[in-house]
């Protein structure tokens, strides 16, 4: 959650590479503090309720979106409480109301259905809309809970991602031109796509609610595809990782783990440790996700520094 007005102050928190943080460095942001963080935190411009793993589903799951939820909700309560008690809030009834609630999930959701083995045909039909209906759900309880500005990205190309294409694999037919896994990104389209049509549904249903939803899959495959146009040398190749070329990923082998290697100038690289994305890619991700291009309907991510 971040105060609309606050477009000059604060965003997200420092961590690994994640575009989300990036695109607050692009506006010339403050990080966020995340919610539980129990000293030194400034939730005057926000709150970063995001963590490390998390998915929608199962709802049991400890930090689980429906969690997150629910911690903003006990977050909101606690800061009106303050103020009925004579103590001050670090962010007023306005800043929740005009906030703009960032949304994103959903990628571990789909790493690990495709890794649980399960039909390809079962994981569009079933589990997807699953995904997004906890998704719509989030949505609609930060708004009958006073939000009316929502930012939602979709999901990115899951099978560009060194960690995927790493894995064991019969033979090479399941990759497109860009080397990346058909399978795993048209997985990624179809959430994409029941993504964008919920959003649309709760365009029409919520009254006054502003919901933008961003094609990541697009602005990332792009970079990806059209790399050297960018700048980049090495698409799908991990900078931190072990194994060397192609993908210089081993699932036993971490980044920052023993034996892991590190590459001389990570600038040249699209993702950093096989999951996450290096700096220098994320600028480019988000440059295009705050221009609106991507985006339906098309605003500009400025559009709610004045909202």
């Amino acid at each position: 959650m971040r105060r609309a007005r606050a477009c000059g102050s604060m965003i997200r928190r420092a961590r690994r590479p994640g575009e989300p943080w990036r695109a607050g460095e692009s506006l010339n942001m403050s990080y966020l503090s995340p919610y539980l963080e129990a000293l030194g935190s400034d939730f005057t411009g926000g709150a970063n309720f995001a963590i490390s793993g998390s998915a929608t589903l199962p709802r049991s799951a400890p930090f689980s979106l429906h969690v997150q939820v629910q911690q903003f909700l006990h977050f909101k309560q606690r800061s009106f409480e303050l103020v009925a008690h004579g103590g001050s809030a670090p962010v007023d009834a306005d800043g929740f109301r005009n906030a703009l609630y960032l949304i994103d999930i959903g990628q571990n959701d789909l790493s690990a259905a495709f890794g649980s083995g399960a039909p390809y045909d079962d994981i569009v039909h079933l589990k997807i809309p699953a995904f997004i209906s906890e998704i719509k759900d989030a949505i609609m309880t930060l708004y009958y809970n006073g939000a009316k500005n929502f930012w939602v990205h979709g999901t990115g190309p899951l099978g560009c991602l060194p960690q995927k294409l790493a894995a064991p694999r019969a033979d090479d037919g399941d990759l497109d031109s860009s080397g990346c896994l058909k399978t795993l990104n048209n997985g990624a389209y179809e959430f994409n796509n029941k993504l964008c049509a919920a959003c649309d549904e709760l365009r029409s249903q919520l009254r006054g609610a502003t919901i933008v939803y961003t094609d990541v899959l697009l602005v990332k495959y792009d970079l990806v595809a059209n790399h050297s146009a960018y700048g980049f040398e090495e698409p799908l190749m991990a900078c931190c990782g072990y194994g060397g070329p192609p993908y210089n990923y081993n699932a036993n082998v971490s980044c920052l783990g023993p034996g892991f290697r590190v590459c001389e100038d990570g600038a040249k690289f699209v993702s950093w440790d096989g999951v996450h994305y290096t700096n220098a890619a994320n600028a480019v991700v988000a440059a295009k996700i705050l221009s609106g291009e991507f985006s339906t309907p098309k605003l500009p991510f400025d559009y709610f520094c004045k909202a």
